[in-house]
C-alpha cells in the first residue's frame, strides 16, 4: 500500500522485492499469496451495501494487479517469477494448477499466487493456508506492519503485550488477529506453522529465515521443531 493511502507505492514494492531477492539467494523456495486491500476490500465494500459476491470478485482482481506489480519489480532484479491465478486470465498469468506450481518452484522460480481461492466468501488468509498446504510448504510467513501478534491493538494501547509463541487453539479462543478462523483451522489440521512478523523493517525476512527469533510463531507445541 502507498504510504499516502490507497494504491501501489513503487518504493514499497521495490523494498519488498529486494527482501525477497535476498531470501531467494539463500536457496529458499518461495510461494507468495498476495492480497488486494490496498486497492479494494471486498468485505468492507459488502458492509457498505455492495453485493458480497461481486465485492469479493473485485477484491480478487485487485490481488492480480498487486501480483503483476510485484512480478515486474522482482524481474527487474533478474529473479524468475510466475504469477498463477485462481481465476483464468491467460493474457496476464497462468491458471493455478498445483503440479505446475510445484514444477515452477522446483525450477527455482518465485511463484506468486493471485486471485485468492477463486471463490467468494474466502479471504486471502484462507488462500494462503490452502496454497501452502498444496505446495507442501514448511511454514506460512505473514508479513504485516506490526512486530507480531498482540493481545490488543499496539497502535492504541501502549501496554499491549506481544506474544512470541502461541498455539492454534489460543488464536481461535482469544480471537487474536493472526489469520481468520478458517485459515487457522486449516493450518492446525495440517500442522503448518504460522509466523507473523513486521515486513516493513529492512532485513527482517532474511533474519527470520536464518533462524532469528522474530515475530510471533503459531504452532502445535508438542510437535515443535
Amino acid at each position: 500500500m502507498s504510504r499516502q493511502g490507497l494504491g501501489i507505492d513503487p518504493q514499497v514494492v521495490n523494498e519488498v522485492a529486494l527482501e525477497l531477492k535476498e531470501v531467494k539467494e539463500l536457496g529458499v523456495d518461495i510461494g507468495i499469496v498476495i492480497g488486494g486491500g490496498n486497492i479494494f476490500r471486498g468485505l468492507s465494500a459488502s458492509a457498505r451495501g455492495m453485493d458480497r459476491v461481486s465485492a469479493d470478485y473485485m477484491g480478487m482482481l485487485a490481488t492480480v494487479i498487486n501480483a503483476l506489480a510485484l512480478q515486474d519489480y522482482l524481474e527487474r532484479y533478474n529473479v524468475n517469477t510466475r504469477v498463477l491465478t485462481a481465476i483464468k486470465m491467460e493474457q496476464l498469468a497462468e491458471p493455478f494448477i498445483r503440479r505446475r506450481a510445484i514444477r515452477h518452484l522446483e525450477k527455482g522460480r518465485i511463484v506468486i499466487f493471485a486471485g485468492g481461492t477463486g471463490n467468494p466468501y474466502f479471504t486471502t488468509d484462507t488462500a494462503a493456508a490452502l496454497r501452502a498446504i498444496e505446495i507442501e510448504a514448511d511454514a506460512i510467513i505473514k508479513g504485516t506492519k506490526v512486530d507480531g501478534v498482540y493481545d490488543d491493538d499496539p497502535k492504541t494501547n501502549k501496554n499491549a503485550k506481544m506474544f512470541s509463541q502461541l498455539n492454534y487453539l489460543d488464536v481461535v479462543k482469544k480471537r487474536l488477529k493472526v489469520m481468520d478462523s478458517t485459515a487457522v483451522t486449516l493450518c492446525m489440521e495440517n500442522n503448518l506453522p504460522i509466523i507473523v512478523f513486521n515486513l516493513t523493517i529492512k532485513g527482517n525476512l532474511k533474519k527470520l529465515i536464518l533462524g532469528e527469533s522474530i515475530g510471533t510463531k503459531v504452532y502445535e507445541e508438542q510437535n515443535d521443531q
